[in-house]
């Protein structure tokens, strides 16, 4: 059950979360979608997205995920993140990380987010750039 849609999302980042630099694009049933643009600071020599980029984009993608599911829990923390890189992210074109819930439980949830390069300024390229699983340690209720 989505207990933040789209706009609910964004509007929680843009207030409780304002120093990410990433976009919520789409809450779904199933997903939730972000976006990290990608300029000349996001690159590192070699002209490919840097790591440190990717692995927030695949941070972001899984705390969107979980508050989609949970509400509005700023105290929900990253625990663990294991990232694969699989292949050279586009230097021109944005970021796009799809974050899905594998496990969600009341204290840890578990995250797989697949992270591409935008084609078009739309959804993600087929080819994965990077792959990874986060999980998240949730607060008890009282301490929301």
């Amino acid at each position: 059950m989505i207990r933040l849609d789209t706009a609910a999302l964004r509007r929680f980042f843009a207030e409780e979360f304002p120093q990410s630099q990433v976009e919520i694009d789409a809450v779904t049933n199933d997903s939730v979608t972000v976006r990290r643009r990608v300029g000349f600071t996001e690159l590192r020599p070699g002209g490919t997205v840097s790591g440190p980029v990717l692995m927030a984009v695949a941070d972001a993608a899984a705390y969107g995920a979980i508050l989609s599911r949970i509400g509005p829990v700023a105290l929900a923390v990253t625990t663990h993140l294991s990232i694969d890189f699989l292949r050279k992210p586009s230097a021109e074109r944005d970021v796009v990380g799809e974050g899905r819930i594998l496990k969600l439980g009341k204290r840890l949830a578990v995250v797989e987010v697949r992270l591409r390069s935008a084609k078009d300024g739309h959804d993600g390229d087929d080819a994965l750039v990077a792959n990874a699983t986060v999980t998240y340690s949730i607060p008890p209720d009282r301490e929301r």
